[in-house]
């Protein structure tokens, strides 16, 4: 059951900031005391408590009392939890924050200062920059392959200027992105099925069926500790990458796409095993700590688990090509504009 502690007295803001955590008093304080000295001051700040056990809620309400508290009695995940801020935000923009994070004081600033002035894009993502190496990128908005695997544009380049233009991007990565609320409302919000990663490629790709633009914003800048609450190559985080990218898949996918899918998940899964034996790429960092055996296992799980849900993804596709609003001329520029290789996949981390 949900619990929301109202801290004081609220009156609506534009904005409202939601931040899920489970277990990371550590983080916290670093990323609300970077919200406490924001430029732009008409937000609220939410955070959403997944049943920590480590001390987070009484720290947050000591030590940020102007934080409206949600408490959850167990983890509900990335989906849940943010679906759970998103039902009690007053804000006409809803902006999601990582917990291992630090704003730049002119993050919401630059946002919104963009947003306001485009109303046709439903959302906005940042320029998130390595927190410990702030000259190298995270992600500046994702980008998507043709089996609908996603990673962050730019990950792990060098911050050389490239990515400071204002342009459109696919969508925004989760860890620091700004929607607007009239956006969510028509198309939903975020799947609860999919417990965390790839909720972000979900909502965003069902946002631009539904003809809603999305604009990267450089000047609006995070500082990211990349996988602090969670770990970057785990075997539950490896699970839900591939069992959340063909579920999305499935829902959104043109159908010659999906069909044509299992070539590009083979093309990728052989560079894959190309890079666990050759030192290269995720798959190689994954497999050093564990196995590759280990790593088709957990495949085969995913694949499996996919399938049992079939007849749930095939009510949701229906569903939600009611809200379809671009052809399909349209879905393949963004494949072009935004799409990457099976090197690209396979060989980066």
């Amino acid at each position: 059951m949900e619990k929301f502690l109202k801290n004081h007295q609220h009156v609506s803001s534009l904005v409202s900031v939601i931040i899920v955590n489970w277990n990371g008093k550590k983080l916290l304080e670093e990323c609300l005391e970077s919200l406490r000295n924001q430029s732009f001051r008409d937000f609220e700040v939410i955070v959403v408590d997944n049943g920590s056990t480590d001390g987070s809620v009484e720290f947050i309400r000591h030590a940020f009392p102007e934080v409206r508290l949600a408490e959850l009695t167990s983890n509900l995940g990335f989906a849940g939890g943010n679906n759970a801020g998103i039902g009690i935000a007053k804000g006409r923009y809803l902006a999601l924050l990582n917990n291992d994070t630090r704003a730049d004081k002119d993050w919401l600033q630059n946002l919104i200062g963009i947003a306001e002035k485009t109303p046709d894009a439903g959302m906005f993502a940042s320029k998130i920059l390595s927190y410990y190496k702030p000259d190298i990128i995270d992600n500046v908005g994702l980008i998507i392959y043709r089996d609908c695997l996603a990673r962050g544009k730019g990950r792990l380049e060098e911050d050389r200027g490239q990515y400071n233009d204002l342009t459109e991007a696919l969508m925004p990565s989760g860890c620091a992105a700004l929607y607007r609320k009239e956006m969510i409302k028509e198309i939903g919000v975020f799947d609860e099925e999919f417990f965390a990663y790839a909720d972000d490629v979900d909502i965003g790709l069902r946002g631009r069926l539904a003809g809603w633009g999305c604009l990267y914003v450089p000047d609006a800048v995070v500082y990211h500790k990349y996988s602090s609450s969670t770990e970057a190559y785990s075997p539950l985080k490896a699970f839900l990458v591939e069992r959340n990218r063909i579920w999305v898949m499935l829902k959104y996918f043109p159908v010659e796409m999906i069909l044509a899918s299992p070539y590009y998940t083979a093309k990728r899964l052989m560079l894959q095993l190309y890079g666990a034996l050759t030192g290269k790429g995720a798959s190689a960092r994954f497999s050093s700590q564990y196995s590759v055996f280990r790593a088709v296992a957990i495949l085969l799980k995913a694949w499996c688990t996919a399938i049992i849900a079939l007849p749930n993804v095939i009510k949701q596709r229906r569903r939600f090509s009611g809200l379809k609003r671009i052809d399909r001329s349209e879905i393949y520029r963004l494949f072009r504009e935004f799409g990457m290789t099976a090197s690209e996949v396979a060989l980066k981390e």
